[in-house]
Formats: C-alpha cells, sequence, structure tokens
C-alpha cells in the first residue's frame, strides 16, 4: 500500500504506525525546551498560547500543566480525537489547516518539532507564516522550532532499520528537488505499507524572507533547546523567536 503524494501528512500522521515508530521521543526533551522557552519569553499566566500542528498533544498538555491557557491545532483529525481527552478549561483541540488563520488569536503562536515545510508549493509556507501573523494579537509572538537544515544534510544516515515491538521500519533518507525526503516501508499482518516525510530543507535566509514578506521582524535565533547560539554547521535545531 502506498501512500506517496502531495499530501504525504495528510495521511501518514494519521495512522497508528507514524505514532508507533516515534512513540520513544524524548519528553523531557520537549520539557526543557518549553521551560527554557516560557521562561526567556516571559509568558503570563494569563496570555494565550496557538500550538500549531500539536499533532497528539505533548506540548500542548504540558504547557498548559504549567498553568497557561492553550488551543492546540492539528490537520490531523484522529491525533486531535486523541487529544481532546486532555481538555479542560484552559486547555482546547481543534483540527485546522495551518495555511489558513483560526478563529481566535493568542499572544504567543508556537510551531513546535519540525512542522512546517511539508509544502510541495512554496507559496503555501508563505501563507502559513501570513497565517501566524493574523493569530497573533498586537505585539504577539510566534516561535518557530525547525530543524537546522545544513547540519541535518551534512550528517545525513542514508539507510536505517528500526524494530518497534513486532514491526520492522526500513528508513531511507536522501535529498530530492530541496526537500529531505525519508522513505519508511514496513510489514504488518501481510499488508505491504509505503510512506514518505518530505520537509523542505528551509534556511534561516529562507525564513527571513518568509518574515519579511508576512510583515515580522525576527528578534532572537537560537541552535538548540537549551536556547544556544545557533551555529550553522553545528546546531541540531534552528529555532526563531519573531514579532
Amino acid at each position: 500500500m502506498s501512500n506517496e503524494n502531495t499530501m504525504w501528512y495528510a495521511s501518514w500522521f494519521d495512522t497508528p504506525y507514524y505514532h508507533l515508530l516515534y512513540k520513544d521521543r524524548d519528553d523531557s526533551e520537549a520539557k526543557r525546551f518549553m521551560d527554557n522557552l516560557t521562561q526567556h519569553l516571559s509568558i503570563q499566566k494569563e496570555e494565550k498560547i496557538i500550538d500549531l500542528a500539536c499533532g497528539k498533544g505533548r506540548h500542548s498538555r504540558y504547557l498548559n500543566s504549567l498553568g497557561y491557557q492553550v488551543m492546540g491545532l492539528d490537520l490531523s483529525k484522529n491525533s486531535i480525537e486523541s487529544a481532546k481527552k486532555y481538555e479542560n478549561e484552559r486547555l482546547q483541540f481543534d483540527v485546522h489547516d495551518m495555511t489558513k488563520s483560526y478563529s481566535e488569536t493568542a499572544n504567543f503562536v508556537f510551531n513546535l518539532f519540525t512542522s512546517f515545510g511539508y509544502f510541495d508549493n512554496e507559496a503555501d509556507n508563505i501563507n502559513t507564516i501570513k497565517a501566524i501573523k493574523r493569530n497573533l494579537t498586537a505585539n504577539g509572538m510566534g516561535v518557530i522550532d525547525f530543524f537546522n537544515a545544513t547540519q541535518v544534510i551534512n550528517n545525513l544516515v542514508s539507510e536505517e532499520v528500526k524494530q518497534v515491538e513486532n514491526i520492522t521500519f526500513n528508513i531511507k533518507r536522501f535529498i530530492e528537488n530541496g526537500f529531505i525526503v525519508k522513505q519508511i516501508d514496513f510489514s504488518d499482518n501481510g499488508e505491504t505499507y509505503s510512506f514518505q516525510e518530505r520537509v523542505k530543507a528551509i534556511s534561516l535566509e529562507d525564513f527571513k524572507q518568509y518574515f519579511e514578506i508576512a510583515g515580522f521582524t525576527l528578534l532572537e535565533i537560537f541552535g538548540d533547546y537549551n536556547l544556544s547560539t545557533f551555529r550553522l554547521e553545528s546546531s541540531p535545531r534552528l529555532i526563531l523567536i519573531f514579532q
């Protein structure tokens, strides 16, 4: 069963296999990042955060546990259905296309864990930045946590086999037309599956252009979840704070 198409994220993220493959994500790292980020930005408890492309809401739930009002948005209906089990009066989730503005505004919009650059159409990347602009209150701030494309390309692992429970995931990585591609093949219950993750290798200069088009000012750049200085050749992340 092949699911390689221009909206790979719409199908792959909605499968249980996606969550199985990534079930060992480091939640302690995510929590440390949220602690560092909210303290650095001096976010007040009465302020609202939109977690854009929130998945099943692990960042949203932790931010809410810190006392913040959070709206988690994601295109995946299955992920949002799972996240809604954790809703309370200061934590809500909704299905939403990030290329369009949401019906509510917030003081902060977070786009975390490389949840950007999925689109084949470059205009959709710009539309997403413009939508973030419309979803922010006056003087609101946005945060994008993206991979450092230079570091990823220089250290690309071309092939990997990962055994998770009873499934063997065969993973290949390569560069194609400016995208970093992860080909994921596996079988389960006699059925063969093939998925791709395709993320554009967006550079810091590319983001600067997006921000200029949308009317944002880039305020700060960090290179990891400890908010260390960004270094092009070695930093694992490209964390952008803009207003």
